[in-house]
């Protein structure tokens, strides 16, 4: 059967199967897919990935500059969304490189790079989100000392340890943590072996609700702060009610953005085996990759010092009156 599959992908001259297609060239299998991959030459999923890293590498290398080349966002905020656009910068430039490499140079010694870069970069990305989340609350429950010099060298070690860690999943298939001299060992994205794939998902699940907790705290910090403001003013306006709604609405947003793009994949990368359709891969995976293209909406552009910033670079029409002071994530 195998050999069939070999003779009937070599003779319509196609690459090599894609890391997420495992046991999609089996059997009866196949012959399908053979017919499917005549008339697409090439993948249509394997497109929408390369489209989807173009857009996240664009808009996420816009925010590293801006951050990059403007001092006064050097405080702890910034850092961290710095540190989230790097990651999703990688994680564009890893998806438009897997689709050069599957179409133009195909080996698995490229195979395993680029999908341990791919894993380093997301998984930094979770990562960075986390982050964010700690220094928002930090800010809210120690408001006095949040700007202070021990919480910038607090963020940097966080930002250390997260990429450490990254990094050092990204570099697990490459030492060897893979499946290409065991095929049985394949999980759905090839070549991750179903032990790592599940470590990996274990820890998505883990940063989730840490993620949940720390936003279910700001959230009731939030509303005792409006609930002391309005007993200090001796009742409760019809303004401390929007604002309180607003960013509760807002905390949900960002929660509920992060957790309907990478939970499908997430429950997926533990329920699904490698003889699956590589389609229902795809179908978890590319939503997950939206998380990449909508933090800079959330976390960057939505920023009044940012877009001041843009303004700046690009267009030039806004003229400072004075100084501004980076406004703080509680703030935010």
């Amino acid at each position: 059967m195998n050999e069939s599959g070999a003779v009937n992908e070599s003779s319509t001259g196609l690459p090599s199967p894609t890391w997420l297609e495992t046991g999609a060239l089996e059997g009866n299998v196949s012959i399908a897919l053979s017919a499917t991959a005549q008339a697409f030459h090439v993948n249509p999923w394997d497109i929408m990935l390369c489209l989807s890293g173009t857009v996240i590498a664009c808009e996420n290398a816009i925010v590293v500059a801006i951050i990059f080349y403007t001092p006064t966002l050097r405080n702890p905020m910034f850092v961290l969304i710095g540190s989230l656009a790097t990651a999703d910068l990688l994680a564009g430039i890893g998806l438009i490189l897997n689709f050069v490499f599957r179409y133009v140079i195909s080996s698995e010694t490229i195979s395993l790079v680029t999908v341990g870069f791919l894993v380093a970069s997301f998984t930094a990305s979770i990562s960075s989100l986390l982050a964010i989340t700690i220094d928002r609350y930090l800010s809210l429950y120690n408001a006095l000392t949040y700007f202070s010099e021990k919480t910038l060298q607090y963020v940097h070690l966080m930002l250390v340890g997260s990429w450490g860690v990254s990094l050092c999943l990204g570099l697990l298939p490459v030492l060897g943590w893979n499946c290409l001299d065991d095929a049985s060992t394949c999980s759905i994205v090839r070549p991750l072996t179903r032990t790592n794939l599940t470590l990996l998902a274990a820890s998505f699940f883990i940063i989730f609700l840490l993620m949940l907790s720390l936003y279910f705290k700001i959230c009731k910090i939030v509303c005792r702060h409006a609930h002391q403001i309005a007993l200090q003013q001796h009742f409760f306006t019809t303004s401390h009610y929007v604002a309180t709604k607003k960013g509760v609405s807002t905390l949900a947003i960002i929660l509920g953005t992060f957790g309907a793009s990478w939970l499908p994949f997430a429950i997926y990368c533990l329920v699904g085996e490698r003889e699956y359709p590589a389609v229902y891969t795809y179908a978890t995976l590319l939503p997950a990759t939206y998380n990449s293209m909508i933090n800079p909406i959330i976390y960057a552009y939505r920023n009044a010092d940012i877009q001041r910033s843009i303004c700046l670079l690009f267009c030039g029409c806004f003229q400072t009156a004075g100084s501004h002071r980076s406004r703080s994530p509680s703030e935010v």
